[in-house]
């Protein structure tokens, strides 16, 4: 991989949504009185700016324990990704990420497929192995078989989203001589898998187009992608967070320069601020920043 002062021109800034998930300790005071007006308030703003991305991640029921540091609020990425849609034109709708265990292969496309149908071919599948092992228990899905079902359950996407008789035969998953209508629009959905293993990696580029890693150091993945060049046109996602372009643009060049130096051809950004109103000025100074750096912000 190329250094970031090499990969400007192709970089793309999307957003990681607030309100939509909220984590102890990360999430701002006034998202947990925000709710879908607010959200539909900040994914216009950032739809008519030129972002690239919202997200919206998936638990279906966290034990309380847990929710103490990984948070109990999450919302689900359809009907909240399906609403967004509505209010939006061309920013992409990820989710990031659904969890390939709690799902059949042919419920993700069909779902999923809808949405990207709906929305005009916009729909990215984020798409992860998962590590709540609570979760996975509550709902009657095996944990320990986990990793090989995902790389069936990729298999099986790959080959039937975007087409209405589907047909796959595969160690976990196998069906033939079914309609699956609406499907996808897009000739290739993209999907970006996410992970912090070296495995993930592998399973990024063998299935995917592309790689959203997290909880790794922005050193960690610059040594992981420098093991193995990605193939051609491949996304890493990595995220900028507490960015605060109006009150500190400096700092904030230099959190997506990092980004950037690490191998990021999109970035997810996360901001500062007090409030949905805050939140939105934020991006609108955000897309000055980058568009005047990076040119790839065009605000309509």
């Amino acid at each position: 991989m190329s250094d970031g002062s090499n990969r400007n021109a192709a970089v793309r800034i999307g957003i990681t949504s607030p309100i939509v998930t909220r984590v102890p300790g990360v999430s701002a005071e006034w998202e947990a009185d925000a709710g879908i007006q607010e959200l539909s308030q900040i994914a216009v703003v950032a739809d008519r700016a030129g972002f690239h991305h919202l997200t919206c991640s998936e638990h279906v029921a966290v034990p309380v324990p847990v929710a103490e540091t990984r948070g109990g609020t999450y919302w689900d990425p359809l009907a909240t990704l399906g609403f967004l849609a509505a209010r939006t034109e061309r920013i992409r709708l990820v989710t990031q990420v659904l969890v390939l265990g709690y799902h059949h292969p042919l419920e993700i496309a069909k779902r999923y497929g809808t949405l990207d149908a709906v929305s005009a071919g916009r729909l990215v599948l984020g798409l992860g192995v998962g590590s709540l092992e609570e979760e996975f228990a509550l709902l009657d899905v095996p944990f320990t078989e986990r990793g090989a079902r995902a790389d069936d359950a990729l298999s099986a996407l790959r080959e039937s989203l975007s087409k209405r008789e589907p047909s796959y035969r595969g160690e976990y998953f196998e069906y033939a001589d079914v309609v699956v209508e609406p499907c996808a629009v897009q000739p290739r959905v993209p999907m970006w898998i996410g992970g912090r293993t070296p495995r993930s990696l592998r399973r990024a580029y063998e299935f995917g187009d592309g790689w959203v890693p997290f909880g790794l150091a922005f050193d960690e993945v610059k040594t992981m992608l420098a093991k193995r060049q990605p193939p051609p046109s491949f996304d890493v996602v990595l995220s900028a967070a507490r960015l605060d372009p109006l009150g500190d643009p400096d700092t904030t060049r230099r959190r997506l320069d990092r980004a950037i130096a690490a191998g990021a051809t999109i970035v997810g950004a996360g901001v500062d601020a007090g409030s949905a109103d805050h939140y939105c000025d934020q991006l609108l100074a955000l897309a000055e920043l980058f568009g005047r750096e990076f040119g790839h912000l065009e605000k309509r």
